[in-house]
């Protein structure tokens, strides 16, 4: 047996027996710098709404983004079963203007350590944003073509690159031009996808768990096997 190195810290570990199925993050993530807010140090985000998921992950925070039209419901269920940061989703996309902003208002007085507004979002509503909010304006970043400039003069805090197989592109050719700015960005679904996003300059990434069915169907498979047995 090899020697461990002198910079390697033993770390204890508890499971239970309850709890011992629970999702864990790709150990790679910790690789990443993370982006401090309000004094909580975040490198890893779970891409999910479901509650279930949420419970059972050991995820740094959760990036509540979903493809309906924001709804003040889904957010406060979301927050109330997390027990990390959430950063919520107020559209951007379908749902514009004034709506946003409320949206991201109603957020912020639930207790939302961030707001997520996607792509196609106008500049001034990020500066709308930025003069109601007191917490981080994230904005969605889908390809390298996109203005980051005027984003970041808008008042974006944090850029999140969703670039599916570009996203390590677009993270690289952005932190060339601003090497300061925060940057969450999806990992994809290896450890080596998400190393080369890190490498890239993520400073945190988002990782999508499986599915609540693609679980139970690994546990249906599993008491199967066991029935089989007897």
């Amino acid at each position: 047996m090899e020697p461990k190195s002198q910079n390697t810290k033993h770390v204890p570990r508890y499971h239970g027996n309850l709890r011992s199925h629970m999702i864990e993050i790709p150990v790679c993530i910790s690789k990443a710098s993370g982006i401090r807010v309000f004094g909580r140090r975040i490198k890893s985000l779970a891409f999910t709404t479901d509650v279930s998921i949420i419970r059972n992950i050991n995820t740094d925070a959760i990036i509540a983004v979903y493809p309906f039209t924001p709804q003040p419901a889904i957010m406060r269920a979301v927050m109330l079963a997390a027990d990390m940061p959430v950063f919520a989703g107020v559209g951007g996309g379908v749902t514009r203007g004034d709506r946003v902003v409320r949206l991201a208002a109603d957020a912020e007085s639930e207790g939302a350590f961030g707001v997520v507004v996607n792509s196609p979002t106008e500049n001034a509503t990020i500066s709308r944003l930025k003069q109601e909010l007191d917490i981080p304006v994230v904005v969605t970043v889908v390809s390298e073509v996109e203005d980051i400039k005027g984003r970041l003069q808008a008042g974006a805090d944090i850029l999140n690159v969703s670039g599916a197989a570009k996203t390590a592109h677009i993270v690289r050719a952005i932190r060339a031009e601003f090497p300061e700015v925060p940057i969450i960005a999806t990992g994809g679904p290896t450890e080596e996808s998400i190393m080369e996003t890190i490498e890239a300059g993520a400073n945190a990434i988002t990782y999508t768990p499986p599915s609540n069915g693609e679980l139970f169907a690994l546990s249906m498979e599993q008491y199967r096997k066991m029935i089989e047995k007897k």
